[in-house]
Parts: structure tokens; C-alpha cells; sequence
């Protein structure tokens, strides 16, 4: 990844997804109106997060097989960037809360679920930083991250949609493929997609530098 064609794209994407979500037109929706230009900024932050740390825990199963230490320091590095962008995913889906449910924090099933996600990879460097032994600390950090992210998967996408819940796509209510997810929005949604997770890919592989190159320092 060390082209530089992809992080040429990365800022083309991003700033047409920034100019689109704000000044394209959006579709007229009952209570949405104009936060739905939120869509292409706290949907892609999920997108970003799950693919960050999908990548984390495949680099925890490699070093698990290899106990090479370039793969714990992707798995690690990885994950911080993932959680950047749940942390990110809740504030704007806060916002866009307020405006469409009329409360920053409603108790939500899908807001529950992605907070006690995050608290579990909160948990996942707490468990790193308080083990001293390199060796030990990445082969149990590695475990534990594959435990993390297969808890994730169903506080996200499984349970809020065994329950009553606000946001679409769960509890009964349609997606937005269903009903409002038309071309003008698909014009700004999936670039915006690709942007954001490409800028955590590059956010990543400048974090990996530095740590490798902390490591080499002091070794």
C-alpha cells in the first residue's frame, strides 16, 4: 500500500463526499428532511469500524499462527483505528438522533449494542497495557480480539433486531434500501463508503510505521 494513487483517491473521494452531503439535493422524508445528508457521514463510520476490525482480528489469527510480531502490531493498530471510528459512528449518529428522535441518547437497542461494543474493545487495550511480557501480551491480546469482535457482530446486527428499536433496519422498521435510499443519496452514500475506509487504511499504515519503527528503536 505504499502507492500513493490510493491516497490520491482517498482525498478525491472524500471531498466529493463532503461537497455531495451537503450541497446535493436529498429526498423531501417525513422527519429525516435535511439530516438525512447525515447518512453519508455516520453510515460510512460503521462501515469503516467493521472492516477495520475484521482486518484486526485476521491479522490476530495470523499472528496466532505465525507469533509474528508484525502482525500483532497491525492487529493493534488496526483496532484503534476501528474503534476511532465507532466512537465517531456514535457522536454523529447522536446528533442525527437528536434532530430525527428528539433525544441525543434514547436507549435505543442499536446505541446500547455499539456502546457495549466499545466497552469491550476499551477492555481489549486495557488487557494490552497491563501486561508487560511481549510475548504474552500479544498471544492473549490476539484471543481476546477474536472474542471481541465475534461479541460485536450480534450487539450490532442480531439483537437490535429481536426488539423494538427507532433505528432503520431493526425492530420492524424498514431499511433504507427500502423506502428512501434513491439514486441522489447512492450518488454521495457508496463513494463516501469507500473514502472513509480507504482514510482509515491509510491512518493505519502510518500508525503501523511508526510503531515498527519505535520497535526497531528500541531493540
Amino acid at each position: 500500500m505504499k502507492k500513493t494513487w490510493w491516497k490520491i483517491l482517498t482525498v478525491l473521494l472524500l471531498l466529493y463526499t463532503i461537497l455531495g452531503g451537503l450541497l446535493f439535493k436529498v429526498p423531501r422524508l417525513n422527519i429525516l428532511n435535511e439530516t438525512v445528508r447525515a447518512l453519508h457521514f455516520h453510515v460510512p463510520m460503521w462501515f469503516g469500524m467493521i472492516i477495520m476490525l475484521l482486518i484486526s482480528v485476521i491479522f490476530s489469527v495470523l499472528y496466532l499462527r505465525s507469533s509474528d510480531s508484525k502482525y500483532d502490531i497491525a492487529a493493534i493498530e488496526f483496532a484503534n483505528v476501528g474503534v476511532v471510528f465507532g466512537i465517531l459512528g456514535i457522536i454523529t449518529g447522536m446528533l442525527w438522533a437528536q434532530f430525527t428522535w428528539g433525544d441525543w441518547w434514547s436507549g435505543d437497542p442499536k446505541q446500547n449494542g455499539a456502546a457495549v461494543g466499545l466497552l469491550i474493545y476499551f477492555a481489549y487495550f486495557i488487557l494490552r497495557g497491563s501486561l508487560e511480557n511481549q510475548d504474552q501480551k500479544a498471544r492473549i491480546s490476539a484471543v481476546y480480539n477474536i472474542f471481541a469482535f465475534f461479541a460485536l457482530i450480534p450487539l450490532l446486527f442480531v439483537l437490535p433486531r429481536l426488539t423494538d428499536s427507532l433505528h432503520p433496519g431493526n425492530g420492524g422498521n424498514p431499511g433504507f434500501n427500502a423506502y428512501d435510499m434513491d439514486s441522489r443519496l447512492r450518488l454521495v452514500f457508496y463513494p463516501a463508503v469507500i473514502g472513509w475506509t480507504l482514510l482509515g487504511v491509510w491512518i493505519t499504515s502510518v500508525r503501523i510505521r511508526i510503531n515498527k519503527i519505535n520497535h526497531s528503536l528500541l531493540s
